[in-house]
């Protein structure tokens, strides 16, 4: 028996567009069911917002996403989640980051380091922190 984990992004109002934005980086599709779709509207000016999303990639890329409705709390707070992505090579983590650093804040230029190839860390325009890596071997 296996387990698998998803990273799951709440928004308030922009789950559409950065799933579309993580798709234009990361390929593969995109399903996304608004809260009109599922017949679980409550506010109507929200019927169109994302109950339910996703990017899933061929390559093993999953990301969920859904817009937090008013009604709930929503805090997206500082550094309470970073989604990382770690490739198999330079040239594919630096495509990624030149894709993902659009109207972004760099929070750690990418370059090499002390325990990868390349690392980096931005703030993307939809506020969630990335950190990208290439896998290397731990020589602890």
């Amino acid at each position: 028996m296996s387990i698998k984990t998803t990273t799951h992004l709440n928004f308030r109002g922009d789950a559409r567009a950065a799933l579309e934005f993580y798709q234009s980086v990361f390929g593969g599709d995109l399903a996304a069911v608004t809260y009109k779709d599922a017949g679980a509207v409550q506010d109507e000016s929200e019927a169109d917002q994302v109950m339910w999303g996703q990017v899933l990639a061929e390559d093993g890329f999953h990301v969920m996403a859904y817009d937090v409705p008013s009604r709930m709390a929503y805090d997206q707070g500082e550094n309470s989640v970073f989604v990382s992505v770690r490739g198999e090579t330079v040239e594919e983590i630096a495509g990624y980051w030149e894709k993902l650093s659009d109207e972004a804040i760099i929070v750690i230029p990418m370059g090499p380091a002390g325990w990868a190839p390349a690392y980096g860390m931005l703030k993307d325009r939809f506020g969630v922190v990335w950190v990208l890596d290439v896998v290397s071997e731990y020589n602890g």
